[in-house]
């Protein structure tokens, strides 16, 4: 199964960043604008998890999870994968205890090794995907616009573990489980 563990920001949150985006997703461009849905923040990328592995996977997430601390997080900024000349992503920044994001990150990911799954990526940049674009494209009017936002701050006070199924249009994500921080 292809999956990853992320941060999902509460549905205020959601609902004020898609009022945000909905009149430039009108705008003739060759962005392909993300669904509000399925908006995230990535820890772990795992493109394939074996059904031997899942529930031991599951009980490492929820050890994991147990041992980290809520944090205040926000969203604001912008940039592009791999840069703003020749950007194939845009993405919306993240601002606050990026500490204790990174440590949650590394967390994760070193669990999901020890579950015997692969983990994919390199460094951990944290980002919430707006738009992908076919063809590498100079992006910085874009980046000017989205600089502009900055969402509210909330709590992180849980990570989810998601099911993700290509084809046939936009990605689709499944949340399997839960992780309460702190308990």
């Amino acid at each position: 199964m292809r999956m990853f563990v992320a941060v999902r920001p509460p549905d205020a949150v959601i609902e004020d960043l898609a009022e945000y985006v909905e009149p430039r997703r009108d705008v003739d461009s060759p962005l392909r604008w993300s669904r509000p849905e399925g908006w995230h923040v990535t820890l772990a990328f795992l493109p394939n998890v074996a059904d031997r592995v899942l529930d031991e996977l599951v009980e490492r997430l929820t050890d994991t999870a147990a041992t980290r601390p809520a944090f205040a997080m926000q969203l604001a900024g912008a940039g592009a994968f791999p840069n703003p000349a020749r950007a194939k992503l845009l993405w919306a920044g993240v601002t606050g205890e990026l500490g204790e994001l990174a440590r949650l990150a590394g967390n994760v990911r070193s669990a999901a090794g020890r579950a015997g799954t692969h983990v994919e990526g390199g460094e951990f940049r944290p980002h919430l995907t707006l738009a992908r674009i076919n063809r590498p494209l100079d992006v910085t009017r874009w980046l000017r616009v989205f600089d502009l936002y900055a969402s509210a701050s909330w709590q992180v006070a849980e990570i989810v573990l998601f099911h993700s199924q290509l084809g046939g249009g936009p990605a689709r994500y499944r949340a399997v489980e839960t992780f309460p921080l702190g308990s």
